[in-house]
């Protein structure tokens, strides 16, 4: 789907992943809508998702990074503090 869209995004907390799946959803051309038909969930679930919210299932983050043809990876913290990234979102 995201053909030569290079998506490498640090997430280190609700709000980093949030803004990576926004990202990614932006790169594909898709709308909230059409996202939230593509993975089966509400657009208000995808609005939520990306605003940061705490309280999202690891399930939804699952279904949304299948929608968009991404995989999570898992390695370890590069140098620098989590405030250093967060002034990158």
């Amino acid at each position: 789907m995201m053909k030569g869209v290079d998506m490498s995004l640090i997430a280190r907390s609700p709000k980093n992943l949030g803004h990576a799946i926004r990202e990614a959803r932006k790169a594909a051309g898709l709308s909230q809508g059409e996202l939230a038909a593509r993975s089966g969930l509400w657009q208000e679930t995808i609005s939520k998702v990306e605003n940061g919210h705490a309280g999202t299932k690891l399930e939804t983050v699952f279904e949304l990074l299948a929608a968009l043809d991404l995989e999570l990876v898992a390695r370890a913290r590069s140098k620098g503090s989590a405030s250093d990234f967060e002034d990158l979102f």
